[in-house]
C-alpha cells in the first residue's frame, strides 16, 4: 500500500519562492509507485493543498486533508520550508506532537543551527574547525558603534542572527556604514550578528545519513560570487559560478568532507544538510560559516548538483530520505 507523503513548502520568510521552486523539483522526482505525494503550502493565513485551482485547507488539529469526503492522514512529511517555521524547529515540534515523522533535523537541532550566534558558539566548542570572531547585539539595547568597531576589525559582516539566503546581510568596510547595515539586519530579526571577514575560497558540502550509521559527504562545491559576497542575487539570480565538484586537491576535498561529516555527527543532524566553509589559503585554515538544515532542492541548487556529481540522481536522494523514516 502506498504511503501518503506531505511535501511541505512555502513558509513565512523571504525564501518562500525558493521553497516553492524546490518543492516543484522534488515532486517530479519522488517514486509515485511507492508514495502518494501532496504538496502542502504553508502561509501565515492558510495551510493548503491545491487541486483544480482550489485551495483545500489542512486541518491543523491533526495535519489531515479532506478530499472528496475522504480524510487523508500523512505517514511522513518531507519538509522543504526555508526559514521560519520549517528551518527553525517550529514545524518539527508540531509534527513531533502529532507523531508524524519528518525528513529534517529534530526541533532542537533545527533551532540551534538556525541561530547563527548559538551555532557558532557550539561549533567553536567542538574544536573541529575554525570559527570567525563575532559578537551580537539586540534591537532593544543601546548601540555602541565604537565598541563594535574595536571588537571586530573591518571589513566585517553584519547579518541577522536568524534567517537564510543572505537576506538582510551586508559587508561593511568602515564605521560610517555600520549603522545602516545594522538597521537593515534588524528589519529581518531582532538579534544581529557582527562577524569578522575571512578572505578565502568558499566551499559548500552536502551531507546525509544513509542506513543506520553511515554518514556520507557529497563532493564539495566551490562558490565564486560575481557580487561582493554570496548574497541573494548571487545565490538565486545567476550572479555566481558554482563549481561542482570543486577543483581542489584531493587532500583539501577530503578535509572539507571529513569536517562536514564530523560537524553533522556532533550537531546530531539528520536528513540532508549543507555545511558552508571559507578556506584561507595563506595559512591553510578552514573556517566554519553555517549549517543549512533544509538546503535548496531546485534543479540548479547546490545539493542536487553534488548528488549528480556523485553519479546519482535526486530520485535516489529523496528515496533515501524517506527510507530513513521507515517509509
Amino acid at each position: 500500500m502506498k504511503k501518503n507523503i506531505a511535501l511541505v513548502a512555502g513558509g513565512y520568510s523571504g525564501e518562500y519562492e525558493i521553497s516553492i521552486r524546490s518543492a516543484g523539483q522534488i515532486a517530479q522526482n519522488i517514486d509515485t509507485n511507492k508514495y502518494n505525494v501532496y504538496t502542502i503550502v504553508i502561509e501565515k493565513k492558510s495551510w493548503y493543498y491545491s487541486i483544480e485551482d482550489k485551495h483545500v485547507e489542512i486541518d491543523k488539529n491533526d495535519f489531515s486533508l479532506k478530499l472528496n469526503e475522504e480524510k487523508i492522514n500523512f505517514d511522513g512529511a518531507l519538509i522543504i520550508v526555508h526559514g521560519t517555521p520549517g528551518e527553525n524547529g517550529l514545524l518539527q515540534g508540531y509534527f513531533d506532537m502529532l507523531n508524524i515523522p519528518y525528513t529534517t533535523c529534530s526541533a532542537l537541532v533545527s533551532t540551534i543551527t538556525f541561530d547563527k550566534e548559538v551555532c557558532n558558539a557550539l561549533v567553536r566548542s567542538f574544536d573541529i574547525v575554525n570559527v570567525a570572531k563575532n559578537t551580537s547585539i539586540f534591537k532593544d539595547e543601546k548601540l555602541d558603534l565604537d565598541k563594535i568597531s574595536t571588537t571586530i576589525n573591518f571589513p566585517l559582516f553584519v547579518k541577522p542572527s536568524e534567517g537564510g539566503s543572505s537576506i538582510g546581510m551586508s559587508k561593511v568596510s568602515c564605521k560610517e556604514d555600520l549603522l545602516p547595515a545594522i538597521e537593515k539586519a534588524f528589519d529581518v530579526h531582532h538579534k544581529v550578528l557582527i562577524e569578522e571577514f575571512i578572505e578565502g575560497r568558499e566551499f559548500s558540502c552536502g551531507v546525509m545519513q544513509v542506513g543506520e550509521k553511515e554518514i556520507i559527504a557529497f563532493p564539495a562545491t566551490e562558490i565564486v560570487s560575481q557580487t561582493e559576497f554570496f548574497d541573494y542575487d548571487a545565490k538565486y539570480n545567476g550572479l555566481s559560478n558554482e563549481i561542482t565538484p570543486a577543483q581542489v586537491s584531493e587532500e583539501l576535498m577530503l578535509r572539507v568532507q571529513e569536517t562536514t561529516k564530523k560537524l553533522y555527527k556532533r550537531l546530531n543532524c539528520s536528513g540532508v544538510c549543507r555545511i558552508d566553509f571559507i578556506y584561507r589559503e595563506k595559512d591553510d585554515k578552514l573556517f566554519f560559516l553555517e549549517v543549512n538544515t533544509t538546503p535548496g532542492q531546485s534543479a540548479q541548487s547546490i545539493v542536487p548538483q553534488q548528488v549528480r556529481a556523485m553519479g546519482r540522481d535526486t530520485k535516489w536522494l529523496y528515496q533515501t530520505l524517506l527510507e530513513q523514516l521507515g517509509l
